[in-house]
């Protein structure tokens, strides 16, 4: 590790070991509770409600759900809403709650301190989200998989397509995962529309599976179960942490993100709670609690140290992503109809 690194892993082991100073057992008494929904890895989510617990004092209830699986339990409950934060996951399905007034505006005394990405992705929503971290589409390849079967390492999305890596591939079904969604409008917005459709019907052909989770596939190609897969960089810096055989690139063409995002619940039972979750979770010593438990993405809160295995957003080539079009309901659900009507059913 060269001395920037080392630097950087240092400043974020003391901002995590101040974290557990200040995050003290709280007092006896009751504080009340706050029901969370998480549509982060669920170590992050377990790590994050229970350091909030014990600052607090306050109950977190906290169930690990997807993205999709969120949006449609708070468009069930509207009426009666029986939670008060969703915390991660995609920025576009956060837009859509936002759309369909789910959730509530808040403005962060924190705003100031937040990446410009950040703060643009709350102006999108009306203020009815504000984002936590950025997330890289990328690819991931277990390097010992193509060596085996003598295949070169892809370099561009477009190399997906190619005949040899038939079998080779996967990626995560976009009806309940918010990863998938992101490639989708990523190839929209890099190739254009018609374009976009049939080159994923062209990698459709080497794909292998499309899971229900957008870790699924970088976790089945660290265990060599595939040789490529399509997600978020992140994950795949955990899988490397742990010692696995993975390696990670951005294709030569560009990519898109993820925006994770937070949201107030309109109608929240507990709402002065879930508040306090919020305003906590953009503090730097919070947002340092994300590397803790695995997951490399690059924190919202400027004074937050990115983690070694993650590069800076600014060496990246990004797509010109357009956050409120490809956020809407409207979009999501064309481009996904379309997905499952001339993607998932062609010919391999």
């Amino acid at each position: 590790m060269n001395a920037t690194a080392t630097t950087g892993a240092a400043v974020l082991t003391t901002l995590v070991l101040a974290a557990a100073a200040v995050f003290a057992p709280a007092a006896a008494q009751d504080k009340g509770q706050v029901n969370i929904l998480c549509s982060v890895e669920l170590e992050w989510c377990a790590l994050m409600s229970g350091t909030f617990e014990r600052e607090t004092g306050i109950k977190v209830n906290m169930v690990r759900k997807s993205t999709g699986e969120v949006l449609a339990q708070l468009n069930a409950e509207r009426a009666n809403p029986k939670t008060d934060l969703w915390f991660g996951g995609t920025g576009d399905p956060h837009l859509q709650a936002a759309e369909q007034d789910l959730t509530l505006a808040h403005v962060s005394p924190l705003a100031p301190r937040l990446h410009d990405w950040a703060r643009g992705l709350a102006a999108a929503a009306g203020n009815r989200t504000v984002a936590v971290y950025l997330g890289p589409l990328g690819v991931a390849y277990n390097p010992e998989v193509l060596a085996r079967k003598k295949l070169p390492v892809p370099q561009c999305w477009k190399d997906l397509a190619r005949a040899e890596y038939r079998g080779e591939v996967q990626n995560s079904n976009p009806n309940s995962s918010g990863t998938a969604y992101t490639a989708i409008a990523t190839f929209v917005q890099l190739f254009g529309e018609e374009a976009a459709f049939e080159y994923m019907k062209a990698v459709h052909r080497n794909t292998t599976e499309y899971t229900r989770s957008g870790a699924g596939p970088v976790k089945n190609a660290a265990r060599g179960e595939t040789g490529i897969a399509i997600g978020f960089l992140a994950l795949a810096a955990g899988e490397i942490k742990q010692g696995l055989p993975l390696k990670t690139l951005v294709p030569c063409e560009g990519t898109g993100y993820e925006i994770g995002a937070m949201s107030l619940v309109k109608g929240a039972r507990n709402l002065d709670n879930a508040r306090r979750f919020y305003e906590w979770s953009l503090q730097a010593p919070a947002q340092a609690l994300a590397a803790a438990s695995g997951s490399f993405t690059i924190p919202s809160n400027r004074d937050t140290p990115l983690h070694p295995l993650m590069p800076p957003a600014a060496q990246m080539k990004f797509v010109d992503y357009d956050l409120k079009k490809f956020g809407s309901k409207e979009e999501r659900t064309r481009l996904i109809g379309r997905w499952e009507r001339e993607v998932l059913p062609a010919p391999k």
